[in-house]
């Protein structure tokens, strides 16, 4: 079997094998060189204590070092090519851990051979090795053939494996996104059975796998693979209870399918780096997961045999806020999906009724930095399979589009303030700072954004209007 190695690999091999230390290239690179897909990162793990092969490290690694996988027997440094490459790597001592049933934790402890490191990875596919500098190949677990079927397996009996570490459940519909794998029957029973076992990992390294599966290339069907396997049920609870009973009718959608669609569509509607949405964008991608999750919660039936989600919108933006906020996600990431889910269905009276300029700057001042994320996100939901409904959506968004990009030749619509500020608010009604003051300031934002930009004696007179009115 060829491999084409990275030729620090082999020289850092040599240099373990110097000091009588074994270490080996594992996991996702050596999976990675079978499915001829490169990898950036590289790692090892050896017979050396941390302390041992420490200074073989630092003395390899002479453009960085870290050690703050220490107390997992982790130790990492990275070289700077020539030509500018970095090539990163991380070495771990051969190793066995464990759950302690009610930790959140591994248990770290040390092995003696590559063969038992081997057996305590997530899938047999990441459980290859390639012995350097000498390039032996390692596969006790048959992972090349299960590579070759696509087939995520576990190394060992799947209900030792996600005893050990629960959190490979959440792995293997990772690579399902990732690799277009199909998660073997045993292995998928024991997911199904095990799948509360989840609840014991911390939420952090939850949200960091859930963020890998839908930033890949399929986020689709791992999406699909984590509501069949049960694990969205303490991930993500709000999908699964998306598959609500169509009644028998059909006079509404299935929402779960709708909301598989409106990804699959957000995801082709991403753009390439030089784009203002580049794939692949997490916001995105989570707000076209999380939009219609009000649905189940507002869903009425009316008169005639009608099904209304009236508000799903709003609805949906505060269990979005709650959701994301107990995963542990960014703030940054909280606000602005909850965000996209509240302002999703904005556009959709323009098609009954073309908007005036001022409704046009509302609905690109409320976006904001959302702007063309939520251009994208309505173009998605348009799932509609009425063609003549499908273009009319087109043209007006098309339309729409055109307003905003005319508008902006004439106005910076991030730079929109009101035509008087706060300071000559206060001026022009003698009044001391306080909740006037702001209630003034929205009036005459809303005035401009309505009127756009006006002579400061029009905006002053107004400002003196609606005074009066206040005070009347």
């Amino acid at each position: 079997m060829n491999f084409e190695v990275w030729p620090e690999a082999v020289e850092l091999g040599r240099l373990f094998a110097e000091q009588g230390y074994e270490l080996a290239l594992v996991g996702g690179p050596v999976r990675d060189m079978l499915l001829h897909r490169k990898s950036h990162d590289l790692d090892f793990c050896t017979s050396a204590r941390p302390e041992q092969f420490e200074p073989i490290l630092k003395s390899w690694g002479h453009d960085g070092f870290w050690d703050m996988g220490r107390k997992f027997g982790t130790l990492g440094a990275m070289r700077r090519r020539k030509d500018g490459t970095e090539v990163q790597v991380e070495v771990t001592t051969y190793r066995s851990d464990a759950y302690d049933p009610d930790s959140r934790k591994p248990e770290v402890s040390y092995g003696d051979s590559l063969e038992g490191d081997l057996s305590r990875r997530d899938f047999t596919v990441n459980a290859m090795a390639l012995r350097v500098p000498d390039l032996e190949f390692v596969d006790p677990f048959g992972g090349a053939n299960d590579l070759a079927k696509s087939v995520l397996r576990t190394p060992v009996n799947p209900r030792q494996s996600f005893d050990d570490d629960p959190l490979r459940m959440m792995r293997a519909v990772r690579f399902v996104a990732q690799l277009g794998f199909r998660i073997e029957p045993e292995t998928a029973e024991a997911i199904m059975d095990m799948s509360d076992r989840l609840e014991i990992v911390s939420a952090e390294r939850v949200r960091d796998e859930l963020t890998k599966l839908l930033l890949s290339d399929r986020p689709r069907a791992g999406i699909e693979a984590l509501v069949e396997s049960g694990l969205a049920d303490f991930v993500l609870p709000e999908i699964p209870a998306l598959q609500l009973e169509i009644d028998e009718h059909h006079r509404h959608k299935d929402v779960f399918e709708h909301t598989m669609m409106v990804l699959d569509r957000a995801v082709a509607l991403e753009t390439d780096d030089d784009g203002p949405v580049p794939a692949p964008d997490l916001k995105l991608r989570l707000a076209a997961l999380l939009h219609d999750i009000g649905k189940p919660k507002t869903r009425r039936f009316e008169a005639g045999g009608k099904v209304s989600f009236h508000h799903h919108d709003a609805v949906g933006a505060k269990m979005t806020r709650k959701r994301l906020k107990a995963l542990r996600f960014d703030h940054h990431v909280v606000d602005d999906v909850s965000n996209l889910v509240d302002l999703h269905l904005r556009f959709h009276g323009y098609i009954d009724e073309p908007w005036t300029d001022s409704a046009v700057r509302r609905y690109v001042k409320d976006a904001g930095d959302l702007y063309e994320r939520l251009n994208r996100l309505t173009r998605a939901d348009a799932t509609t399979q009425n063609r003549r409904k499908e273009q009319m959506f087109a043209a007006a968004m098309d339309e729409m589009e055109q307003r905003v990009r005319d508008l902006k030749e004439q106005e910076d619509f991030n730079a929109i303030r009101p035509d008087v500020n706060g300071n000559e608010i206060m001026e022009i009604l003698q009044l001391e700072a306080g909740p006037m003051v702001g209630k003034a300031y929205r009036h005459m934002l809303d005035y401009r954004l309505d009127n756009g930009p006006v002579d400061h004696e029009v905006a002053v007179a107004e400002l003196k209007r609606w005074f009066e009115e206040q005070s009347a």
